[in-house]
């Protein structure tokens, strides 16, 4: 069996098309401030992809990169003057935050009408009741890549391996809603899950987000399911020229020929994310002009 590779290039490359095309009639260019506090590489690497992806749709954006010895009351400050900022429809604090930080008081200080990250407790309570403002951009990037590639979710046993507030608890809401990209019957997986390869043997769609490299492969992950792998591992190869490389959270190479269809890492969910942030923003702005362009 030859697997598909679900490619998120593709995809990210059609939503930005499109919203740059809606773009041209919209009454003013929408704003992101990214809040970069320490020193994190892959956080680095995040918010360069994301300020490209503004550059390419014309949008305004403004990184605030702020040293590791920041405190809370100083983050605390530039949220609450983001919020009051007219020019700024988008507010995204780049995760994980220093450990001398209160991550969640910082979080939860961003306006929730400019929390395109979906991460605030009332956007979260939206999603639950089925009514989201924002959906957060990982969830909402699998649903979009899923439909692109023609993959129905209705009807099928889905299960998401994870239960992060970033990806695996909203996402399996989202499996669950009525309508497109939902009616899924969903089986929600973690660290504590007794018999993994029991729990998935009766699901044909398994979403991996453990943060754990190559966890799961032909062993847990049933023959010919569809494998959206959502992590992303820096593990040492002293085969490459680097010295490392990227891997997900499913086993690749082991599973090729195993799985149906697969996302690659990298190059798969992560091109989606930011797609969704910026379409995320996009709509922030189209709700604060009353603007009815995107549709």
């Amino acid at each position: 069996m030859d697997s598909r590779l679900l490619k998120g290039v593709p995809v990210r490359d059609a939503v930005l098309e499109e919203l740059r095309a809606k773009l041209t009639s919209a009454p003013r260019s929408p704003g992101l401030a990214v809040v970069l506090i320490g020193e994190d590489p892959a956080s680095q690497v995040y918010v360069r992809h994301k300020e490209k992806g503004c550059e390419k749709l014309g949008l305004h954006h403004v990184t605030h990169r702020l040293p590791p010895t920041t405190s809370t009351d100083e983050a605390l400050a530039l949220v609450a003057d983001l919020n009051n900022d007219p020019a700024i429809d988008g507010i995204l604090v780049q995760l994980p935050l220093p450990s001398g930080i209160d991550q969640d008081r910082v979080l939860q200080a961003v306006d929730p009408a400019k929390d395109v990250d979906g991460f605030h407790p009332d956007n979260l309570g939206r999603l639950v009741s089925g009514r989201p403002r924002f959906v957060p951009c990982t969830p909402k990037g699998i649903l979009r890549l899923l439909a692109h590639y023609h993959i129905s979710t209705v009807g099928r046993r889905v299960a998401v391996v994870g239960r992060s507030v970033i990806v695996g608890r909203p996402l399996a809401l989202l499996l669950n809603l009525k309508g497109e990209g939902g009616d899924a019957t969903v089986t929600m997986c973690h660290s504590r899950t007794p018999d993994l390869a029991g729990a998935l043997k009766d699901c044909d769609l398994i979403i991996a987000a453990m943060g754990v490299p190559r966890a799961l492969g032909p062993d847990v992950i049933p023959e010919g399911s569809v494998v959206i792998d959502v992590g992303i591992n820096r593990i040492t190869d002293p085969t490459h020229p680097k010295g490392t490389r990227l891997v997900g959270d499913a086993d690749s190479e082991a599973l090729m020929g195993h799985a149906a269809a697969l996302t690659p890492v990298p190059g798969g969910v992560g091109p989606m994310t930011i797609a969704m942030l910026l379409e995320n923003t996009c709509e922030a702005m189209a709700r604060n002009e009353g603007w009815h362009g995107l549709g």
